[in-house]
């Protein structure tokens, strides 16, 4: 039997309540609302897809194979991230919460890990130059949508004030994986397919864009939108702290504990913890609260943002590689590359800033240039000889030169540009 009642956020103990109900917008602006249990569950899915990717990528990356490393690891990242958005602002906006919303969670969680699981073809095809064998993602991504579909359906039969956008999503939802299953049958060597991928890839991220402008949109909530971004953040940092694993156990299997060991340790540690100290210095929710049309290009540009920062975990498995003598590019290889995405990190976290402000600060132009020259420090010493773990120490201060700069002078820069940010009321800025 059908519950009609008001949805999750309408009712006190609707919390402890599981029938189905009417699944319609929740309340964007309603108090304390974070992420739930169910969220952080499907989150931990994303763990296994991350880890896949940063194993793959340090693989390929240590014996020398740059270009289908990165390749394969920008197709592979642009489909996780873009699986955990698909679910993230749909729950943002409608989750009841009730038995079925949790089945069809259950089964997107399915398809994540059977995308998971195809990561490796990906990555193996594109480095022996075979057509891309992206199969078993491409299944995931179907397990996933039948899913979401379902959902989305959902909302059009209950919901006469969104109906219309969600079919606008169903409808664009259906068209893309049309597209990336119809492609299966053309078996695509990487030149070939990477045009149509990105073609297809213009069709899933202007799908939203045009369902969104139906009827005022969704009622996603800024504040739980944010903190669901954290949380990605946080997890794909975790890539950091298993590359650091990784060095290490080479480092204590070859040479027991010593000295080098401990500085790599600190190293990764102390980088993965900087990244995050600078991640969460940004306002995101203050201003995504007063600008909702700022969230396509926020949103987005978390894409290349945890791209870099599962990057640098695979950098730093590169290490573990190396110490392990089973990588061709020496230590100045394993340094440049944990030190490139930290470089992409931080300019992709100054252009989110700016980009939410709408402002641009001189002064950020002098951090990030003071990082770029940490970075490059970091590797002309590895050129001169200098050992893996010290490299790694300094490459672990590049992310100390915004924290320095923030807690000294930025936060009042910062504080002027949220003000100003949030007195702004002209309509499309």
């Amino acid at each position: 039997m059908t519950d009609t009642a008001p949805p999750a956020n309408e009712t006190k103990d609707a919390g402890r309540q599981h029938r189905l109900r009417r699944m319609v917008g929740r309340d964007p602006g309603e108090k304390n609302r974070g992420a739930t249990p169910l969220e952080l569950f499907f989150d931990l899915t994303l763990v296994v897809a991350f880890a896949q990717a940063g194993s793959e990528t340090a693989h390929l990356v240590a014996e020398g194979h740059i270009t289908a490393a990165i390749l394969a690891f920008a197709f592979v990242m642009f489909a996780v991230c873009w699986a955990w958005i698909n679910f993230s602002w749909f729950a943002s906006a409608f989750d009841t919460d009730d038995w079925f919303y949790r089945v069809t969670t259950m089964v997107q969680m399915v398809g994540v890990l059977v995308l998971a699981l195809g990561i490796p073809d990906i990555f193996e095809s594109v480095d022996h130059g075979e057509p891309v064998d992206n199969t078993v993602a491409v299944a995931g991504y179907i397990v996933m949508r039948v899913a979401m579909l379902a959902q989305w359906i959902r909302v059009a039969r209950q919901d006469p004030a969104h109906a219309r956008v969600a079919l606008g999503y169903a409808i664009t939802i259906t068209v893309s994986q049309l597209g990336w299953t119809g492609a299966l049958f053309f078996d695509l060597r990487i030149g070939a397919f990477l045009p149509l991928a990105l073609v297809l890839i213009g069709i899933e991220l202007i799908g939203p864009i045009l369902a969104e402008r139906r009827d005022g949109g969704t009622p996603w909530h800024p504040h739980h939108i944010a903190e669901r971004y954290g949380l990605l953040v946080i997890i794909t940092l975790g890539e950091g702290i298993l590359g650091t694993i990784a060095a290490v156990a080479a480092l204590v299997d070859h040479v027991d504990w010593s000295a080098e060991a401990i500085l790599v340790a600190v190293a990764g540690v102390g980088l993965t913890f900087g990244l995050w100290w600078n991640y969460f210095i940004i306002p995101s929710a203050d201003v995504l609260e007063h600008h909702r049309h700022r969230s396509w290009g926020w949103g987005y540009g978390h894409i290349p943002l945890l791209a870099a920062i599962a990057a640098i975990g695979a950098g730093i498995h590169v290490a573990a590689y190396v110490v392990e003598g089973e990588a061709t590019i020496g230590v100045i290889g394993a340094v440049l590359a944990t030190a490139i995405p930290v470089a992409i990190a931080t300019l992709a976290y100054f252009v989110l800033y700016s980009y939410l402000v709408r402002g641009f600060d001189p002064f950020h132009l002098g951090l990030f240039a003071a990082t770029m020259a940490v970075l490059g420090l970091a590797v002309a010493l590895a050129a001169q000889g200098l050992s893996l773990g010290w490299s790694l120490i300094i490459v672990m201060l590049a992310p100390v030169v915004t924290i320095v700069g923030f807690e000294s002078i930025g936060h009042r820069h910062m504080a002027a540009a949220l003000e100003r940010t949030l007195a702004d009321v002209s309509p499309g800025r």
